[in-house]
């Protein structure tokens, strides 16, 4: 997406334990891992801009990570079926100077059959996505309603994202200007 609008990166892995702390909300949680993953890349690139991110769904309270298999996957589909939910994604910026910041979104899915479920999970578009779904694939089916970033959801807040870049005046940033303006 960044590229998209203009914005050169380099993707670097982090290498960050992502594991949820005993009672740790939602937001503190994303805002903890892309701190981490911000801090580890910086110290091993210094004097460059770092945008390190992390995405968790939500219902009730539970963070809904990635599920490690097809039942886990199906576990979080039955439970976001017929109901709201939200998706979190905070995200670091590190370099002169630094911000934190989450983004919310909500996200309605409709109600799902055990056969949409199994489908869906036999497609495998569920590995590596938070809450098991991924919005810009095939489960855009399952989504009635959206309220607050769409890009949120994808995996990055592209707006919040671009007007922090700005803020702190990293290159690149103004190559996006008129577009996220």
């Amino acid at each position: 997406m960044l590229e998209r609008v203009g914005v050169a990166i380099e993707v670097l892995p982090a290498g960050v334990d992502e594991t949820p702390h005993d009672g740790e909300v939602p937001e503190a949680y994303v805002a903890r891992i892309a701190a981490a993953k911000a801090s580890a890349i910086a110290a091993k690139h210094p004097g460059r801009w770092v945008l390190a991110a992390d995405t968790t769904v939500t219902i009730d309270g539970a963070i809904l990570g990635k599920a490690e298999t097809g039942e886990e996957a199906a576990a979080m589909l039955r439970q976001l079926a017929g109901r709201t939910h939200q998706v979190i994604t905070g995200f670091a910026v590190a370099g002169e100077r630094a911000i934190l910041e989450t983004v919310t979104s909500d996200v309605e899915v409709i109600a799902l059959d055990e056969a949409a479920i199994a489908d869906y999970v036999a497609s495998d578009e569920w590995r590596g996505k938070a809450g098991a779904y991924a919005i810009q694939g095939i489960a855009a089916a399952f989504v009635r309603g959206v309220r607050g970033s769409v890009t949120n959801i994808i995996g990055l807040p592209l707006v919040e994202v671009l007007e922090a870049l700005r803020t702190l005046g990293a290159p690149g940033a103004q190559l996006a200007k008129g577009i996220a303006s």
